[in-house]
């Protein structure tokens, strides 16, 4: 690349950026969440958009997968190994509930339009995953990470990602058309990996918090990305979820190092989430979307419904009030990062060439819808506290 085109590219760069910083001035200057914004401009600046950026590929993946991975860290931060012990053990249920209500929609959809019993049973994968990294950007953005209806929330993500411990490398296995004794042994290889990862955190945390501590925030800094990228890279290389990985190393750090990870990777972690946002946007074609704009809506107000309802019923059995239990469903409608990557192993396989486009449309609404569903709730939140105290 030669000097003009690396100076463009710069200028590029630091203009998106400073556009980040007026759509984020301006979602607080009115109380919304900045989310939908990135999300549309992204839609607006990339693929089949007004003015497509000139970013590699492996430049976008990267920028989403760490602002993904560091939403994640520090949604583990928050969350105790002892409660997520209790969660993994009182959790099932609501688990449970979460995967009959909101991957059966996604399954009848895919038969509906005529796709076969493969495609179907990928778009159902996409109709059950929320996004962990949207929905960690909610939760920190509206100040909810200590409300009584979060621990549920989190217990469901977490769960979800397990799920996918188990779907993914089936998934894999049939779309390579290979036999079921190769998907049972990369689905054994996936438990056994997530197995290990959370024995680690739950009894080995303290070790590593020691090993971390330093006088250094440089070096506390690098040692905590460092850590987070290697546990992710393994965790997706043993086809589990990289943000689980990342998650797992939020809970498993304790004590006083857990509080300066949060303040030394905060700001890190806002640049690579507001970037990971707009290059979700624009990744998406806006000019394949109209086809199956329709059924996508249909679909996303189908399965908003049941996420509302699963999280209502998990809050509510955690003994959150009937505010937090509908906060609690607002924030779990959002879809995101893994119904993309879902869709996009079906696309790899060229099993359908609608999905890709009718995911795009599907995740595009629910990813804005969600953002806006937890803003309307907040308000009553604060009516209701008010009236009850």
């Amino acid at each position: 690349m030669v000097n003009g085109d690396v100076a463009f590219t710069l200028i590029e760069l630091g203009l998106i950026i400073i556009g980040l910083a007026v759509l984020d001035r301006f979602a607080r200057r009115y109380g919304f969440s900045a989310i939908p914004l990135y999300l549309l401009v992204g839609l607006v600046l990339g693929e089949g958009g007004l003015m497509k950026l000139p970013f590699s590929e492996d430049f976008l993946h990267i920028g989403t997968e760490i602002g993904v991975l560091l939403l994640l860290f520090t949604l583990g931060l928050e969350y105790t190994s002892e409660q997520l012990r209790k969660g993994l053990s009182s959790g099932l249920p609501d688990g449970i509930v979460d995967f009959l209500l909101s991957f059966p929609p996604g399954f009848l959809m895919g038969i509906l339009m005529g796709w076969g019993p493969l495609t179907a049973w990928l778009l159902g994968g996409v109709t059950y995953i929320s996004s962990s990294g949207i929905i960690a950007k909610i939760i920190d953005e509206q100040g909810w990470i200590t409300n009584s209806e979060t621990p549920s929330v989190i217990s469901i993500l977490v769960f979800e990602d397990l799920v996918m411990a188990i779907y993914l490398p089936l998934t894999i296995v049939l779309l390579a058309g290979q036999s079921l004794a190769m998907a049972s042994l990369s689905i054994l290889i996936a438990l056994i990996a997530v197995g290990v990862l959370l024995i680690a955190a739950l009894n080995y945390g303290k070790y590593l918090s020691h090993l971390i501590e330093h006088t250094s925030d440089e070096v506390v800094l690098f040692s905590i990305l460092g850590v987070i990228l290697f546990v992710a890279g393994v965790a997706q290389y043993l086809q589990i979820s990289a943000p689980v990985g990342a998650f797992l190393v939020g809970v498993a750090l304790k004590g006083p190092i857990a509080n300066r990870g949060r303040k030394i990777l905060s700001p890190l972690r806002d640049l690579f989430a507001a970037i990971f946002f707009l290059f979700f946007g624009l990744q998406i074609n806006p000019t394949i979307l109209p086809p199956v704009l329709v059924p996508a809506v249909i679909l996303g107000f189908v399965t908003t419904l049941t996420k509302l309802f699963s999280g209502w019923w998990s809050a509510r059995r955690a003994g959150a009030d009937k505010v937090g239990s509908l906060r609690a469903g607002s924030i779990l409608a959002t879809r995101g990062e893994f119904s993309i990557l879902i869709a996009g192993l079906g696309m790899a396989a060229g099993i359908e060439s609608q999905l890709g486009a009718f995911t795009a449309a599907y995740v595009l609404f629910l990813s804005i819808l969600g953002p806006i569903l937890a803003q309307i709730v907040k308000p009553l939140s604060i009516a209701y506290h008010k009236l009850i105290a």
